[in-house]
C-alpha cells in the first residue's frame, strides 16, 4: 500500500471524531468547544497537503485502496445483479486538490468563526455541525465508488440544513433551511435514478474506473442519460438553474457558513461530480451542450440580478451563482476530438473553482467582519468604513481584485483560462452556440467588475456613516439576535480582533499569490493530465499540449473589467446620483434585476400552490375518508356490544327474574314436547 493511503482514511475521520467529541462533550467544553474543531481540520489540511504533493511526485501513481468491504451483496455470482460498494478512497490529482482546498480553506474559516461566534449560546452546536460539514465533504471528494459519493453527498446536505438554520428560532432562517434541503432534494432525485442507471447499465460496478469503461461499451445509449441525471444533481448542489433558488436565502445561516457554503465546500460538489465524471460527459455532445448552456445561462443571469441588491452578503451569494456557471460552462467546453480541448477546459474549471476559494471565502469573510462591525450588512445604511476598518478595507479590496479578474490576482489567470476554453470549443460541434456562451461569459466578466465594485464603493468609498447600531454585534438582517460576550458601545465603528483580521490576511496573500504561481506554469495542467494518461484503463485521454496564454483575449477581458471598475466608481463615488435616476428611467429592468426576475413567485404560483392544493386535498382525503374507514371499523365493536348491554346492567334482581323467565321458557318447551 502506498504511504498516501496509511493517513488518507485519517482526512475525513478526524473531523468525523471532532464533531463526536463536540456533539458529546460540548456542554462541558463550552468556550474551548472550538479546539478539536479546529485542530482536526488544521491536521486534516496538512494531510491533504501531503496527499497533493505524494500524487504528484509518483510514478505512475497508485489511485485507489480498498481498505475493507462496506456493502457487499452476491458480489462474487456473476450472474445476479450484485452491490460490491468497498470502503474504497482515491488519491488521484483532482481528489487531492480537491481536499487541500476543503480543507485549507475550511481550517481558515473555522478560525474566523472562533472570534465571529464568541458568546452564542449555540456555540459548540456550530463547531459540531462544521466538523461534521468537513468530515461529510472530504469523504465526498476521496471516495472512489458511487456509494462513498452518495454519502458524503447527502452529509452535506444535512450539514447545510443544520448550519443555514442554525438560528431555528429566527423564521427566516427556519424557511431558508427547509428551502435549501428541498430544493436538493429535488436535484437528487435524478442524482440517485443516474447513479442507478449506471450501476446497472455498466454491469452492476459502482467504482470509478470501470463505470468509465464498462459503461460506454455496454450501453452506449446510456451515456447521455446517465450524464444528464447526474448533472441533475449537480445543479442542486452547486445551484444551477433552475435549481438555484436556495443559495441566495442561504444568507441567513451566520457568515462563516456562508463562506464555507460559497467558498470550499457544498456549491462546488456539483463541479467536483462534472469533472470526475468526464470520462463519460465528453462521449456525449449533448450533455455537454447542456452542461455549457446552463453554467453560461447562469453565469449571466445571476451577474444581472447582483448589480440591484442593497445585502452586501446577497451580492456576493449571487456571484457565487455566476462564478459556479463559469465553471459548468467551462467543463461543458470538454469536447472530444479537439485537440486538447478536453483536459485543457476541466483545467481550467478547476483551477477556476481552487482561486475562487479563496478569494470569494476572503470576500463573505471580510463581509462578516463588516457585519461584526456595524450590526448589519445592508449596505443602504453604513460607508465609508475604509478609515475606520483598515484591515478589513485592505483585504476585502484584494477579493475584490480578483473577483473582478485583474492581472496579477488570482481570478484574473482562472477567468481567463474558462474563457479560452469557450473559446476554442466554438471550432468544434454546435460551434455557434459556443460562440453565443463566449460572448455570453465576456459580458459576465463586464458585469462581475461592475457589481463587485459597485459593493466595494458602496461599504468602504465616501463619507463616513455608522448606523446606529454599529458595535452592538447583534448583526441585525441575517444575523440578528446574535451576541458575542463583550460588546463596545453601540454607534461606534471598530476593526475586528486579530481572530478574524488574521485569517482574512491570509486569504488576501493567497489571492495574491496564487495565480501568477500556478496561472502561467499551469502545475494543474500537468496533475489532471498524469491522472488520466497514466491510468491503463482510460488510454485516449487526451494528452495536453504546452499551453500559451491568449494574450488578446487576456487584455481585452482586463480593458472590459477596468470599463466595469471605472463605471462603478463613476455611478457611486463621482455622481453617486446617477443610479437613482437610472433605476427611475428603467423601472421595469430595475424592479426585475432587484427582485431576482421573480423567479421565486413563479415558483410559488406554479408548483408551491399547486404543491399546497394537493397537499390540502390529500389532508381532507386523510382526514375525512381514511380516518372515516378507521374509525367506522373501530365503531362496530362498540355498536355490538350496545345490543347485549342492557342485558348485563349489574342488578341481581334482573338476572334473578331473567333466570326464571328462561327457567320457565324451557319447562314450557319441554312439556310441549312430550
Amino acid at each position: 500500500m502506498s504511504d498516501v493511503f496509511a493517513y488518507l482514511w485519517l482526512i475525513p475521520t478526524l473531523p468525523l471524531l471532532a464533531a463526536a467529541v463536540i456533539g458529546l462533550f460540548g456542554r462541558y467544553l463550552k468556550d474551548l468547544s472550538h479546539w478539536p474543531c479546529v485542530i482536526a481540520i488544521g491536521i486534516a489540511a496538512f494531510l491533504s497537503f501531503n496527499v497533493l504533493l505524494a500524487v504528484n511526485s509518483e510514478s505512475p501513481p497508485e489511485l485507489s485502496h480498498d481498505y475493507y468491504d462496506f456493502i457487499s451483496v452476491n458480489a462474487d455470482d456473476t450472474q445476479r445483479a450484485h452491490v460490491h460498494a468497498p470502503f474504497s478512497l482515491r488519491a488521484d490529482a483532482l481528489t487531492a486538490i480537491m481536499l487541500t482546498t476543503v480543507t485549507g480553506v475550511g481550517f481558515l474559516i473555522a478560525i474566523f468563526a472562533i472570534g465571529y461566534m464568541a458568546g452564542d449560546p449555540g456555540y459548540p452546536r456550530f463547531f459540531a455541525a462544521v466538523s461534521l460539514f468537513m468530515a461529510s465533504m472530504t469523504l465526498l471528494v476521496s471516495g472512489n465508488n458511487l456509494v462513498l459519493l452518495f454519502m458524503g453527498w447527502e452529509g452535506v446536505g444535512l450539514c447545510s440544513y443544520l448550519l443555514i438554520g442554525f438560528w431555528f428560532s429566527k423564521p427566516s432562517a427556519a424557511l431558508a433551511a427547509r428551502k435549501a434541503f428541498l430544493v436538493n432534494r429535488i436535484g437528487d432525485f435524478g442524482f440517485i435514478i443516474g447513479i442507478m442507471m449506471a450501476w446497472v447499465a455498466s454491469g452492476y460496478y459502482l467504482d470509478y474506473d470501470h463505470i468509465f469503461v464498462e459503461l460506454p461499451s455496454r450501453h452506449p445509449e446510456a451515456v447521455t442519460a446517465v450524464c444528464l441525471l447526474l448533472f441533475c444533481g449537480a445543479c442542486g448542489k452547486s445551484a444551477q438553474v433552475p435549481l438555484h433558488v436556495w443559495l441566495p436565502d442561504a444568507m441567513e445561516g451566520p457568515t462563516p457558513v456562508s463562506a464555507l457554503i460559497h467558498a470550499a465546500t457544498m456549491v462546488t460538489a456539483g463541479v467536483y461530480l462534472v469533472a470526475r465524471c468526464t470520462p463519460l460527459f465528453m462521449l456525449s455532445p449533448q450533455a455537454q451542450l447542456v452542461v455549457a448552456c446552463i453554467g453560461g445561462f447562469t453565469a449571466l443571469f445571476a451577474a444581472l440580478i447582483a448589480l440591484t441588491q442593497h445585502d452586501l452578503k446577497r451580492v456576493l451569494a449571487y456571484s457565487t451563482l455566476s462564478q459556479l456557471g463559469y465553471m459548468f460552462l467551462a467543463l461543458g467546453c470538454a469536447v472530444r476530438g479537439h485537440h486538447d480541448m478536453v483536459t485543457f477546459a476541466v483545467v481550467a474549471a478547476i483551477f477556476h473553482l481552487f482561486t475562487h476559494a479563496f478569494f470569494k471565502a476572503l470576500l463573505f469573510l471580510s463581509a462578516g467582519s463588516v457585519m461584526h462591525a456595524m450590526g448589519g450588512i445592508d449596505m443602504r445604511r453604513f460607508g465609508g468604513l475604509r478609515t475606520v476598518m483598515p484591515k478589513t478595507h485592505a483585504c476585502f479590496l484584494v477579493g475584490a481584485l480578483a473577483l473582478a479578474g485583474i492581472v496579477p490576482f488570482a481570478g484574473f489567470w482562472s477567468k481567463d483560462d474558462i474563457l479560452a476554453s469557450a473559446l476554442n470549443a466554438t471550432s468544434a460541434k454546435y460551434g455557434a452556440v459556443y460562440f453565443i456562451l463566449f460572448v455570453t461569459a465576456v459580458l459576465t466578466a463586464a458585469l462581475t467588475a461592475f457589481y463587485t465594485f459597485r459593493a466595494y464603493f458602496r461599504t468602504f468609498c465616501g463619507p463616513l456613516v455608522v448606523p446606529p447600531e454599529a458595535g452592538s454585534h447583534g448583526h441585525g438582517g441575517h444575523d440578528a439576535g446574535h451576541g458575542h460576550g463583550r460588546e463596545p458601545k453601540q454607534g461606534v465603528a471598530h476593526e475586528s480582533p486579530p481572530v478574524m483580521t488574521v485569517p482574512l490576511m491570509i486569504l488576501a496573500v493567497c489571492a495574491i499569490v496564487i495565480g501568477p504561481a500556478v496561472g502561467p506554469t499551469h502545475i494543474f495542467g500537468g496533475w489532471l493530465e498524469r491522472m488520466h494518461t497514466e491510468r491503463p484503463n482510460l488510454a485516449g485521454w487526451p494528452k495536453l499540449h504546452e499551453h500559451e496564454l491568449n494574450w488578446p483575449l487576456m487584455i481585452g477581458t482586463t480593458v472590459l473589467a477596468l470599463g466595469g471598475i471605472g463605471l462603478a466608481y463613476l455611478m457611486y463615488v463621482k455622481k453617486p446620483e446617477t443610479p437613482g435616476k437610472l433605476a427611475h428611467g428603467m423601472p421595469l429592468a430595475y424592479q426585475a434585476s432587484y427582485n431576482k426576475f421573480f423567479v421565486d413567485e413563479l415558483y410559488d404560483k406554479a408548483v408551491v400552490k399547486r404543491v399546497e392544493g394537493v397537499a390540502e386535498f390529500c389532508r381532507v382525503v386523510d382526514a375525512q375518508v381514511v380516518d372515516g374507514l378507521v374509525d367506522t371499523v373501530g365503531e362496530l365493536p362498540r355498536l355490538g356490544g350496545s345490543l347485549f348491554r342492557p342485558v348485563q346492567n349489574g342488578l341481581v334482581q334482573f338476572y334473578a327474574l331473567a333466570m326464571m323467565l328462561g327457567l320457565t321458557v324451557f319447562l314450557i318447551a319441554l312439556a310441549r314436547s312430550f
